[in-house]
């Protein structure tokens, strides 16, 4: 079976020296070719030529591409001979320790002018990051230094500044009018080949990427061809609006496979305002550790379906138990907008400010409640983790009294690696904290509550570090 890969899409400058053979090798490899849909003419502008009118997308990309810019930093890394990590080679040959070396790197993406009076260009926060220098090239060739205004990797998202004149900027669509099969155009610099434009569709809405880590993952997913170089470039629709910044692509061959993602423009618009306005992103918290509903924990709580986020945790003085949200809540909607799964419940948390206000539907012991929380300052990190089923009990399981005079219930203290447990995602360490919602106060509690239960199902809450999940054997 072929590896899938994320890639995040800056071209390594290193690569372009070998632009023909890295084009050699990406053509001759056995990954299937992207297909994407074509745009009906009907959609498109015309052109004229000899034989008449031709329909074309020029007419728009003509307004569009100037403000596509391509964006080339430079940074220092250090490196080391490998030979001077292996002691053996040191000793033999009486070699002294040696400092690491410093080396230039350069690496190439791409930009969007969204303000031209004052210079401003969006790009993604992995395209400068650790950037010595950073130089925007417009699509005229006029060159310029760029300033770092702020930059958020928890958005992947950063924006830049140049003094310049007679810039074209584009406008910024309502990326929530997106559907899935809308026609989009993806325009950057892949592979330093500046100015490239691919057609394709909205694949998807709501994307999470895999091992996308604790970030705002609320991605576009689009078949317009995007590749290493395009990360911070322009998802436009067919009226030359911003819907998009490309940032990551899906790859076995770490080029196009049909599958880009790009970060929506109302994403966009709310963190750019917060960087332009202070250089950083003062992202609140209501402080509450949430994961997502499967069938198993719906069915334990009483819900019809799985959508919602479910509460595992509510840190004391947090805006969120000052609002009186509770453990096992399940919020179903926020500001007036359904919550289909815990990443979605992230996300709108994620781009509103300190002070804003959220109002939250949840279901509590089978009740809909309405609760408005404040945002505030953000707390300590809560660690989110998900369930997962098994068949079977704890077999393989060894308990111990709880080590930490902090917390209550029963520590796992071993894990067979070959068991349902263990498949189930409990490790040594994990504090049971909870079975079948009743509080556990030791190891003879314990067995007490877990051999009473009379479907022989057990819903545990488990702890881990500084957060709280649930988790289902069955």
């Amino acid at each position: 079976m072929s590896k899938m890969t994320l890639i995040k899409t800056t071209a390594a400058a290193a690569v372009l020296a070998l632009g023909a053979t890295a084009a050699a090798v990406i053509f001759g490899t056995t990954s299937p070719s992207a297909v994407h849909a074509d745009i009906p003419p009907a959609v498109l502008g015309q052109v004229q030529t000899p034989t008449g009118p031709m329909p074309s997308l020029a007419p728009m990309l003509k307004n569009v591409l100037p403000a596509v810019v391509n964006i080339a930093v430079t940074s220092k890394v250090e490196v080391q001979n490998p030979l001077m990590q292996d002691p053996f080679f040191k000793r033999f040959f009486n070699v002294p320790d040696q400092a690491p070396q410093e080396q230039e790197a350069q690496a190439i993406g791409s930009g969007v002018i969204v303000d031209a009076a004052k210079g401003y260009v969006v790009t993604n926060n992995h395209v400068i990051d650790q950037a010595d220098s950073i130089k925007v090239k417009l699509n005229d060739d006029r060159e310029y230094d760029a300033k770092l205004i702020g930059k958020d990797p928890e958005s992947d998202l950063a924006v830049l500044q140049i003094k310049a004149e007679d810039l074209k900027q584009l406008a910024i669509a309502d990326s929530d009018a997106l559907q899935v099969g809308d026609f989009v155009v993806a325009i950057g610099s892949p592979f330093a080949l500046n100015q490239t434009v691919t057609s394709g569709i909205v694949s998807a809405l709501g994307r999470a990427t895999p091992d996308g880590g604790d970030g705002i993952q609320d991605f576009i997913q689009t078949d317009a061809s995007i590749n290493p170089g395009n990360s911070g470039g322009a998802l436009v629709n067919l009226k030359g609006e911003l819907v998009g910044i490309p940032s990551q692509i899906l790859s076995r061959s770490g080029g196009n496979m049909g599958i880009g993602f790009a970060i929506p423009t109302n994403l966009v618009k709310s963190v750019m305002t917060q960087l332009i306005a202070t250089g950083s992103v003062n992202r609140g918290r209501i402080g509450i550790g949430i994961q997502p509903l499967n069938p198993q924990l719906a069915k334990a709580f009483g819900l019809k379906d799985t959508h919602g986020a479910l509460v595992t945790q509510v840190t004391p003085g947090s805006p969120a138990a000052k609002a009186g949200i509770k453990v096992k809540d399940v919020i179903i909607s926020a500001n007036g907008r359904e919550i289909v799964n815990a990443q979605q419940l992230h996300n709108t948390v994620g781009v509103l400010s300190v002070g804003d206000k959220i109002n939250l539907k949840l279901i509590r012991d089978g009740s809909p409640k309405e609760i408005s929380v404040e945002v505030g300052k953000a707390p300590e990190k809560v660690v989110a983790a998900t369930g997962k089923v098994t068949k079977s009990k704890l077999a393989g399981v060894t308990l111990g009294e709880v080590t930490d005079g902090d917390s209550k219930g029963v520590q796992i203290t071993a894990v067979d690696p070959a068991s349902a447990a263990a498949r189930a995602g409990l490790r040594p360490g994990d504090i049971i904290v909870a079975v079948n919602n009743k509080p556990i106060a030791g190891v003879d509690d314990f067995n007490s509550t877990a051999g009473s239960s009379k479907d022989g199902q057990l819903l545990l809450q488990v702890q881990r570090g500084n957060g709280m999940f649930f988790l289902v054997l069955q």
